[in-house]
C-alpha cells in the first residue's frame, strides 16, 4: 500500500513538472497583412500593403520561447492603384523579378511575462539581408472563436531604411525611412 502511494505520489509530481512542447501555428494568409508606410516628398504619409503571406510560429508558452519563420509574396503588393503596383515592383523598388519574395526569421523572441513583446531576426528584400527587431504591440494565444482550434494573434512595428536594401530612389525627398506594421494571425498546425 505504501509502495502504491508513494509510486502515485511521485508520477503526480512528474506529471505536474512536465513542460508542454512547443506548438507551431500556420499563419492565416487571410488575416496576416504586412504593411509598410513612408512619407511621400513631404505631402503625405503613403500606406501600402503586401496581400499574400505564408509562414509558421512556432510557440513554447511554457518554455517562454518562440520562433518566427515568414514569406512574403512581393508581387502581392497593393498600391490600392494597378500601375503604382507595376512600378513599386519595379528594380528600382522591389525588384520582384528577380526577388519576388521577402522572409524574415527570428533569431530571438524576448517575453514580458507570459507575453512575447520584440522579435529580432534577419529580415531578407532583394536578396539583402539585415538585423531588424520587431516591437510587438498587441499578443494574444486563444481559441479561435470560429475555427475552434488554439491560435495566436500580433501587430508588431519596426522602422527600416529602405536604401540598406538597394531600393532607395528618389530619396529623400521620398522618405528613406520605412516603418513596418505587421498584422498575424495564426492557427494552430
Amino acid at each position: 500500500m505504501k509502495k502504491t502511494l508513494l509510486a502515485a505520489s511521485f508520477a503526480t509530481l512528474v506529471a505536474g513538472t512536465a513542460v508542454a512542447a512547443p506548438q507551431t501555428y500556420v499563419i492565416d494568409s487571410t488575416h496576416t497583412f504586412p504593411r509598410f508606410s513612408y512619407d511621400h516628398m513631404g505631402m503625405s504619409k503613403q500606406i501600402l500593403r503586401f496581400n499574400k503571406t505564408t509562414g509558421e510560429v512556432v510557440f513554447d508558452k511554457e518554455a517562454k520561447t518562440a520562433q518566427v519563420d515568414v514569406t512574403i509574396d512581393m508581387k502581392s503588393v497593393d498600391t490600392g492603384v494597378e500601375a503604382f503596383n507595376g512600378h513599386i515592383q519595379g528594380a528600382d523598388f522591389l525588384d520582384t523579378g528577380a526577388h519576388p519574395t521577402a522572409t524574415f526569421k527570428s533569431s530571438s523572441v524576448k517575453f514580458d511575462g507570459d507575453k512575447p513583446v520584440s522579435v529580432d531576426g534577419e529580415l531578407t528584400i532583394k536578396g539583402i539581408t539585415k538585423p531588424v527587431t520587431l516591437t510587438i504591440t498587441s499578443f494574444a494565444n486563444k481559441p479561435h472563436p470560429m475555427l475552434k482550434k488554439d491560435a495566436i494573434g500580433a501587430n508588431a512595428t519596426a522602422v527600416i531604411k529602405r536604401s540598406e536594401f538597394n531600393a532607395g530612389k528618389f530619396a529623400p525627398a521620398v522618405g528613406d525611412e520605412v516603418t513596418l506594421d505587421i498584422a498575424l494571425e495564426a492557427v494552430l498546425k
